[in-house]
């Protein structure tokens, strides 16, 4: 694992920063691509992609910090200080809250703007999913957001310089990184694919929210939470706070699909919006 690429002076580079600065900028560029494709202005999409970006920092910390209060006890102004242990970056990120606000501010500055708001999502949508790709790379280099012990052939060994080495020092574990990654890359993969089926706007964000729900369910089952993150347990199973909103999220977005295609098929030659 490499937790720091390398140092300039007293200011270290994290993977994990690279990894999500990069999944940020592959992001706005396809985002932007699309929406030229799409009809929509650059200019138009490059603001919305900034308040995005922004929002999306901001709910991953907060959803980090809420369930985890504890540990800012004492010590609050850490929730945004970017300078602590000597070293500069925020530690505690979740990519749940990063969408949700994501998603609230995108469609407030839509209609704000007056663009159709359910294209401007299906523009973003592949460049969310690119986004999990990469960032979840910079996980697996942080050695953080790690699984569960296992005697799987795949499991990993992490070094102690790191959360998922540090929690299990010398145990295999679970790469939960990697698989994250490879379900972002696949995501990708099938939007662009399936958009040749598109019948009406709303169709790839919505398709992406399904898809992502299920495989953030499924991954969930072998990754690390602490005990605050439980919702309950069903046969000494614990359900996450992350699998309790994946629940959500499919089912919210099975309602859109049904909704979007009902209205689409109702109102002829018009876009839903």
């Amino acid at each position: 694992m490499h937790p720091v690429l390398f140092r300039i002076g007293p200011l270290a580079i994290h993977s994990y920063g690279v990894m999500l600065s990069l999944s940020f900028l592959v992001g706005v560029y396809l985002s932007i691509w699309r929406g030229r494709k799409l009809g929509l202005d650059s200019g138009r999409m490059m603001d919305l992609a900034m308040y995005v970006m922004i929002s999306s920092a901001v709910g991953a910390r907060l959803f980090y910090v809420i369930p985890h209060w504890e540990e800012f006890t004492g010590h609050p102004w850490d929730v945004i200080n970017p300078f602590q242990n000597g070293e500069m970056g925020i530690a505690g990120l979740t990519l749940y809250g990063g969408l949700i606000l994501a998603v609230v501010v995108g469609i407030w500055f839509a209609r704000r703007h007056h663009m159709p708001v359910w294209r401007v999502t299906d523009a973003m949508a592949p460049g969310v999913a690119s986004g999990i790709f990469l960032t979840r790379i910079g996980c697996f280099l942080n050695g953080c957001c790690f699984g569960k012990p296992s005697t799987v052939s795949w499991a990993m060994t992490f070094p102690r310089n790191c959360a998922a080495g540090y929690l299990f020092p010398d145990t295999p574990i679970h790469p939960t990184q990697v698989y994250s990654s490879l379900y972002g890359l696949a995501i990708f993969g099938i939007l662009m694919f399936l958009e040749r089926f598109k019948r009406f706007d709303g169709f790839t964000f919505w398709v992406f929210i399904l898809l992502y729900s299920v495989a953030r369910f499924a991954v969930d089952f072998v990754r690390y939470y602490e005990e605050s993150m439980t919702l309950f347990h069903v046969r000494n199973v614990g359900i996450s706070l992350n699998q309790g909103i994946s629940v959500g999220g499919f089912v919210l977005a099975w309602v859109m699909l049904f909704v979007l295609k009902r209205k689409s098929t109702f109102s002829p030659g018009t876009t839903t919006e």
